[in-house]
């Protein structure tokens, strides 16, 4: 069965070595939270608000041993009036057999704001 899992970070400036150090940081507690090999990932969507244009969030990505054949996109956040800023995000499609509700989701940062009520899933 494949599941969506969701991720989200903030970084402090549109700087390239910070967003690559946070999506990594991002993937690898998504990564380890919820046992995800490269293997099983259908595919992943990551995005960044317009006022991080420094990189490509999927560099980071791409630079994990073993995930160079995941299927990744990398496109813009919706500009929404008060909207969190500098935030990158990740939609992760993977094959697992984990029930929806065990799914964990991860927001670190400035992005635990996004969803208070997945409380189990911020650092």
């Amino acid at each position: 069965m494949v599941r969506g899992i969701r991720g989200a970070i903030t970084v402090p400036e549109n700087d390239g070595d910070l967003m690559v150090e946070a999506t990594n940081r991002l993937l690898e507690e998504m990564i380890r939270k919820n046992n995800i090999e490269p293997d099983k990932v259908c595919s992943a969507f990551l995005s960044a608000t317009n006022d991080l244009d420094a990189m490509f969030p999927a560099k980071a990505l791409r630079e994990q041993k073993g995930w160079e054949y995941v299927p990744v996109m990398c496109m813009q956040e919706l500009a929404i009036k008060g909207g969190l800023e500098k935030c990158i995000r990740i939609m992760m499609h993977v094959n697992t057999e984990t029930a929806q509700k065990d799914i964990q989701h991860v927001y670190l940062e400035g992005a635990v704001v996004l969803r208070p009520d997945l409380q189990q899933s911020t650092n």
